[in-house]
């Protein structure tokens, strides 16, 4: 398969503090069918390397929809670090530190302080990962991509062996063992940091009344997710099955949490909704396809998310999942890499990561929504050129 080397901020992310994944050289004189048109409108690069950014992925709006928050390789640079700026392009600002690697960022609701997850203290490297069994495919955490060892540092004198991947994780990334979750505040720039579990805690997102922290981690062997309280305190487990769980985010009521997973060890992996409490867990992708860095849109009816089927050549593209499974649809057609979707907190606006125009690495990206309204209805349009696939298999 002809392939460049994709790093990313999740799996992560999606998780670390690099991903890398194979994305497809796409034909230059293959046009994009009017697919997304119907669906969004007004493209335009909201990052590039004229700002000092070498790569850039992972963004996230603030819930004023006035900042995005986002993580990049600052020019020479092979570690993420995490970034703000404005939506229109100004205020540009590094809010980590300079050193060691970042994944995941998110804003606190208030608008006030955000959180992100960091080794700057403990610059362990990471358990070199399995290869994907049979020839397979990269799965994993949707946030972060594998750039190698964090720059700088030495091992933690207190974790000087890191863990080992289980043996089920056939993915091609990195997971370092040194990360935590932080909260940086705006109006003082104080780090303060909110997990020190001696493993991986990243992936990490606020509840939308920003009591609660949803995130992934490895302390207890097996990557699982997490709920917390906003200040990193009263962590509770809320997956219990075998397979590596991550890029977790709240419902837009609270009471739900969608992640992928990987319960098959193909690395093919699926989307999962389950209860704040971890008793009501279901799949709603059921296929042989990748299903990656689901996001939840507003209305709390639809999923958006990165898909791939690598039982042919694969490409990374956006398409849109019902909450029950019963349908998806296609929203992205264009040969590049499209992936790490969210949607704005009052639905006008999509935003994800691409190559898309000729890009040699991925950047972000923002279109105004039009595929759906607020209240989650399809636009008639969107229906007509992108009908209804089926999520889960048919009997």
């Amino acid at each position: 398969m002809n392939a460049s080397i994709f790093r990313l901020p999740l799996l992560p992310s999606l998780l670390i503090a690099t991903l890398c994944i194979l994305i497809p050289h796409a034909k230059a004189d293959e046009p994009a069918p009017d697919i997304e048109s119907a669906w969004f409108r007004n493209v335009r690069q909201l990052t590039s390397t004229d700002m000092g950014l070498d790569r850039s992925g992972e963004a996230y709006f603030s819930t004023d929809v006035r900042r995005i928050c986002f993580q990049a390789f600052p020019t020479g640079q092979t570690d993420y670090q995490i970034y703000v700026m404005n939506l229109d392009g100004s205020g540009l600002k590094m809010v980590s530190t300079g050193t060691g690697a970042t994944t995941c960022s998110f804003f606190h609701p208030s608008g006030e302080k955000m959180i992100f997850a960091a080794n700057h203290h403990d610059q362990r490297p990471a358990p070199e990962p399995e290869q994907p069994p049979n020839g397979g495919h990269p799965g994993g955490h949707p946030h972060a991509s594998s750039g190698g060892h964090p720059s700088g540092g030495s091992p933690s004198a207190d974790h000087a062996k890191p863990p080992a991947i289980p043996r089920h994780r056939s993915h091609a990334w990195k997971y370092y063992p040194g990360m935590d979750i932080f909260e940086y505040t705006f109006a003082t720039g104080q780090l303060r940091q909110l997990t020190s579990s001696g493993s991986y805690d990243a992936e990490c997102a606020y509840s939308p009344d920003g009591r609660h922290i949803v995130f992934s981690s490895l302390r207890d062997g097996d990557q699982e997710i997490y709920i917390c309280d906003a200040d990193g305190r009263n962590p509770r487990r809320i997956t219990n099955a075998p397979g590596g769980d991550g890029g977790p985010f709240f419902s837009p009521d609270g009471q739900h949490v969608v992640y992928r997973s990987d319960r098959t060890g193909t690395s093919n992996l699926q989307i999962f909704i389950n209860n704040v409490e971890g008793t009501d867990e279901r799949a709603i992708t059921g296929n042989e396809a990748l299903h990656w860095c689901p996001f939840w849109h507003p209305s709390g009816k639809w999923i958006i998310f990165t898909h791939a089927d690598f039982r042919g050549r694969p490409n990374f593209d956006l398409y849109l999942l019902r909450v029950d499974g019963s349908a998806m649809h296609r929203v992205t057609t264009d040969p590049a890499f499209d992936g790490l979707p969210v949607f704005s907190p009052d639905g006008r606006y999509l935003m994800w990561t691409s190559t898309r125009g000729g890009l040699e690495s991925p950047q972000v990206f923002l279109a105004e929504f039009t595929g759906l309204t607020p209240g989650g209805e399809l636009n008639p349009r969107a229906l007509a050129v992108s009908p209804p696939l089926p999520a889960l298999p048919t009997e």
